[in-house]
């Protein structure tokens, strides 16, 4: 059975928890989009982590880590990151990455550090992790596939052409030095030594594993509010966030994909630029921050403050259609357990007018929340295993955002660490 683990909101939602726990089932963990821009947090027996491409599946001895062919590969980073996880004693996962994926190349990342200090005021909230000019160059047809990496004489004709085009932009748009293509070339074949023992033809090997009744997890990164063609674009990311590219990405039918797990927080926070209706700000977001996941609210990769608000009825109902939801993931409730009362945004007005259903980005710079404010719990619910024992007004937080979205929220996290979640039977009709 293939399980996908996706967010449904800017990202930030808590996946790599979900994925470390669901984890204990899978037999094969796949990152299947995005690169080392964002990353997931993860607190188990070995410690605190930041895993940015590593799935969230490294932590466990039965399972198979695959970086899949849709994955902005950033090779230097991935080995530093594998270092970085066998350094405190995690054993040396096993990782397959695709023949297919396609590596980001040093020239990236300058490209997009160039790009955002060209366009100043104006940029798009950028990681600087070369992940736009990655995807340009993919979708261009002049990125460089891991499999090419093993072929000599393709490898010195292409870095050659490429360099000359790339040239021309250094120099007369940015005004910045030229790619040395011999110099290029002996960076990929660094590359090309640190990768050769990770290399596979992923599809086959996914063919192979469902025929013999494997269990697959598929790892999304950011959520569906990034997504280039459903989210708040411009101030998107460059991949797929949806757990239907989860299918192109590792490199499988789409029909594999039974059950998608979309993970939202008990509040809402992002990293970057872009409309964020419900945001909030001053004491009060700093106080959310300060308390919120496990040591703050700050960005796994960049370590920047996250941009805080109350959880978003309108985003998250959206977010979680567009990923084709089967089970909602409710993170961080644990947190909110300080406050008197907590508002939810139930609904946008623009223009006068009042939604439910999420709006294009141009409409969305327009938008005002509505709040409905429901009453705080005042009290630590970390510990709590059972649905039941949670107090009553924790619960009717819970089962208020349930009926708002229209998805049934089957896991409750109440703390960082791998076992601070709730099974939760749905009360919505029809579901778990």
């Amino acid at each position: 059975m293939v399980k996908a683990v996706v967010g449904a909101n800017w990202g930030d939602e808590g996946k790599g928890k979900i994925t470390d726990m669901l984890a204990r089932e899978a037999d094969i963990v796949i990152r299947f989009q995005g690169g080392a821009n964002a990353g997931h947090t993860i607190v188990n027996n070995y410690g605190k982590f930041a895993l940015h491409t590593l799935p969230s599946g490294v932590f466990y001895n039965h399972t198979t880590s695959i970086i899949g062919n849709g994955v902005a590969l950033n090779i230097p980073i991935l080995m530093e990151e594998i270092k970085s996880i066998t350094d405190r004693n995690v054993p040396v996962p096993k990782i397959l990455v695709s023949d297919r994926a396609q590596i980001v190349m040093p020239y990236h990342v300058l490209f997009d550090q160039y790009e955002e200090e060209r366009l100043g005021g104006k940029s798009f909230g950028s990681t600087k992790s070369g992940i736009a000019p990655f995807y340009s160059d993919k979708y261009a047809k002049i990125g460089f596939q891991v499999s090419e990496l093993f072929d000599e004489e393709l490898l010195k004709e292409k870095v050659e052409r490429v360099a000359e085009q790339k040239n021309v932009i250094l120099e007369h748009l940015y005004h910045k030095p030229a790619i040395v293509p011999a110099e290029l070339l002996d960076t990929l074949h660094e590359y090309r030594d640190m990768i050769k023992p990770y290399v596979c033809d992923v599809s086959a090997y996914l063919d192979e594993a469902l025929r013999a009744g494997k269990n697959v997890l598929l790892e999304g990164q950011l959520g569906t509010l990034k997504d280039p063609d459903h989210g708040i674009y411009p101030m998107v990311t460059s991949s797929s966030t949806l757990a239907a590219y989860g299918a192109i990405g590792a490199g499988m039918p789409p029909y594999e994909i039974k059950e998608i797990y979309t993970v939202c927080k008990a509040y809402s926070s992002s990293v970057g630029a872009g409309a964020f209706v419900s945001e909030i700000f001053g004491d009060e977001a700093d106080e959310l921050r300060r308390r919120g996941g496990d040591g703050g609210e700050y960005g796994a990769t960049t370590g920047r403050p996250r941009r805080m608000g109350w959880f978003d009825c309108v985003a998250s109902k959206y977010g979680c259609r567009l990923q084709g939801t089967t089970d909602v993931c409710f993170t961080v409730l644990d947190v909110l357990g300080y406050l008197d009362e907590i508002p939810v945004c139930t609904g946008y007005e623009i223009d006068g007018e009042v939604t439910t259903q999420f709006p294009v980005t141009a409409k969305l710079g327009k938008a005002k929340p509505v709040f409905t404010t429901l009453p705080g719990w005042k009290t630590d619910i970390r510990g709590i295993r059972n649905y039941e024992e949670l107090p009553e007004n924790c619960r009717r937080y819970v089962e208020f955002i349930e009926e708002q979205i229209g998805y049934p929220i089957t896991l409750v996290s109440n703390g960082p660490a791998r076992d601070d979640v709730i099974y939760r039977k749905s009360r919505l009709k029809g579901t778990k």
